[in-house]
């Protein structure tokens, strides 16, 4: 469902992206490629660019007025273009909720297999590479040359950086952060809301929430253990006394 339904049978979708920095500008530059969509406006919340332009395009107000705006500028659909991955699922739990459509963003250099599953609100940079049968989930960044080779999955919320070599089957768990130009081997797991360091070559399983960097990848934060992940999925009072 969208916000607006536009009355002109053949006018493009018009579309909000929420973030008006760096990632922002590169949002904008795919959909401009694309041409087949019409960007009304960004959100942002640092106060001191409203109602400036970036890269030409009008900062219209905060994230937190999205609802009235979209309903104003009669807006079709919303891109998150935030680097965060927290904070970019968070705003897309937001914007479904509004009942407003998120939509996907492809850049035409980038390569995407016919067999290959992209979700909602995804970017994937200018020559990136999705080979067959991979899945990616929703709210993931695919940047700039990446490589995602055949069967791997990408969770949801996960950012994988510019010049990442990610061999086939490879399982890459919500939230995981893959720095600029590090190397995958096949068949490994990168554990929930992991971070690999930029160059890294990752050759095993990466824990969840763990911080890996270097030639081999080796940990340098401790992850987290079972229990206190599980924990963070119980509801407030469970485990607590009065």
């Amino acid at each position: 469902m969208s916000a607006h339904r536009n009355s002109a049978e053949h006018s493009p979708p018009r579309i909000l992206i929420l973030g008006a920095g760096g990632h922002g500008r590169v949002v904008l530059d795919i959909l401009l490629h694309g041409g087949d969509r019409e960007v009304v406006g960004f959100l942002d919340n640092n106060a001191e660019i409203h109602g400036r332009r970036v890269d030409g395009v009008p900062v219209l107000g905060g994230i937190d007025s999205l609802e009235k705006i979209a309903v104003r500028e009669r807006v079709d659909g919303v891109i998150i273009a935030i680097g965060d991955n927290g904070v970019r699922r968070g705003l897309a739990r937001t914007v479904q909720r509004l009942g407003i459509e998120l939509i996907t963003a492809v850049h035409p250099t980038a390569a995407i297999a016919h067999n290959a599953s992209l979700g909602r609100n995804v970017v994937v940079a200018a020559g990136a590479v999705v080979c067959a049968n991979c899945q990616v989930g929703d709210s993931v960044i695919l940047n700039t040359g990446c490589i995602v080779d055949h069967q791997t999955m990408v969770g949801e919320g996960s950012h994988i950086c510019p010049g990442v070599r990610i061999a086939g089957r490879v399982k890459v768990e919500p939230g995981v952060f893959v720095g600029i130009g590090a190397t995958v081997v096949p068949k490994v797991t990168l554990g929930c809301e992991a971070i690999i360091g930029a160059g890294a070559v990752v050759l095993h399983d990466v824990p969840p929430m763990a911080t890996v960097v270097g030639i081999p990848a080796k940990p340098i934060k401790r992850a987290v253990a079972d229990e206190e992940i599980a924990a963070m999925f119980l509801p407030a009072s469970v485990g607590q006394t009065a």
